[in-house]
């Protein structure tokens, strides 16, 4: 969901609709001039969100997608930098305007085979992987209808830490079986990932009195060494009517998309849930196929990929916390069962 760029206090701000001339029909607001209002009654335009996603808070288990945790630094209707705006010359499919606003970003994601008990690869399971990245992300809303754009940098192998990271965590925190198998890890290699997705926020609304239901659709592209695939989905949300302003919490990628931008509620608190539905068409997953120069264990994944999510946020002032549940269909051919992990996100606004 797209942010206005910061608006300066006036005491009579110039309104966002031209008014109509006689005997025309005034225009429909858009969702850009809704939004805009409502985030000029706050001068709290920075949101630092931290997510955290691991299978034991999912199904209890310890395998496949066994981790990945996300901080960011949302900067709503930031500066935007020149040379991205020589970028939207070049995209047609995303704009610059108003609304755009910036996300900077860091993670780790960890991947294991389903049993980490034994020493030896099996050819027939997942291989171990750590993916370490730093990315940086453009939101705009123009109109009905959202564009994010996502760049990121890291590195797959033993430089990412995934083994040191996944060890200390067992050791000191868990008491779990410590993975036995990182010498057959995906070797080091630079990482490259870019995703464009474009949403429609509130495609089909339903007012109830007190509470709001929207569905929204999305479709996008991710293109690079780590994932390339096409995705579309849909996703839903219900929350009070007055609290409309909520997008969906942050998450890992490939996960389905989320800003986490949220209000401030007038009354201090406040509710969402969520959920939705997505499918992936995978060209190449790294984690799966293996190193892309390089030998390197790998399996044979499935081309087609769904996510199930449903979840729940609660706003106090200026924090907001959340949880998501997530159903994964199978990555690949011989993987025994579908997975299912859980997702915890944390988010302030100043």
């Amino acid at each position: 969901m797209g942010l206005p760029q910061r608006v300066l206090a006036q005491e009579n701000p110039a309104p966002s609709i031209v008014a109509p001339l006689p005997g025309e029909t005034p225009a429909a607001p858009t969702i850009e001039d809704a939004l805009e209002k409502a985030v000029r009654k706050s001068n709290k335009n920075n949101i630092i969100t931290a997510v955290y996603e691991n299978d034991l808070i999912g199904s209890g288990t310890d395998e496949y997608y066994t981790s990945g945790v996300r901080l960011s630094y949302f900067d709503i209707g930031a500066e935007i930098p020149e040379f991205a705006h020589d970028l939207d010359d070049i995209i047609p499919t995303f704009s610059i305007n108003d609304t755009s606003s910036i996300v900077y970003s860091m993670g780790q994601n960890i991947y294991t085979p389903q049993n980490v008990k034994t020493t030896a690869p099996d050819s027939n399971d997942r291989p171990y992987a750590g993916y370490l990245y730093g990315s940086v992300g453009m939101v705009s809303l123009t109109d009905n209808h959202a564009d994010e754009i996502e760049l990121s940098l890291g590195i797959v192998g033993p430089a990412s830490l995934g083994e040191q990271t996944q060890k200390a965590i067992h050791t000191h925190i868990t008491d779990s079986p410590i993975p036995k198998g990182w010498k057959h890890q995906l070797k080091n290699e630079p990482a490259v990932t870019l995703g464009w997705q474009r949403s429609w926020p509130s495609y089909y609304s339903v007012d109830a009195g007190y509470l709001a239901a929207t569905f929204s659709p999305y479709a996008g592209i991710t293109v690079g060494n780590v994932y390339d695939f096409v995705n579309s989905g849909l996703s839903f949300r219900i929350s009070p009517r007055e609290d409309l302003w909520q997008d969906t919490p942050m998450r890992v990628r490939p996960a389905m998309p989320g800003t986490g931008f949220f209000e401030i509620p007038e009354n201090k608190w406040s509710w969402y849930l969520f959920g939705g539905l997505e499918g992936r068409a995978v060209a190449r997953n790294i984690f799966l196929d293996g190193n892309t120069f390089t030998d390197s264990p790998g399996v044979d994944k499935n081309t087609f990929v769904g996510d199930a999510t449903a979840g729940l946020a609660i706003t106090y002032d200026q924090l907001r916390i959340s949880y998501t549940m997530i159903y994964r269909t199978k990555e690949f051919e011989d993987q025994d069962d579908n997975t299912l992990f859980g997702a915890m996100s944390l988010g302030y606004r100043f």
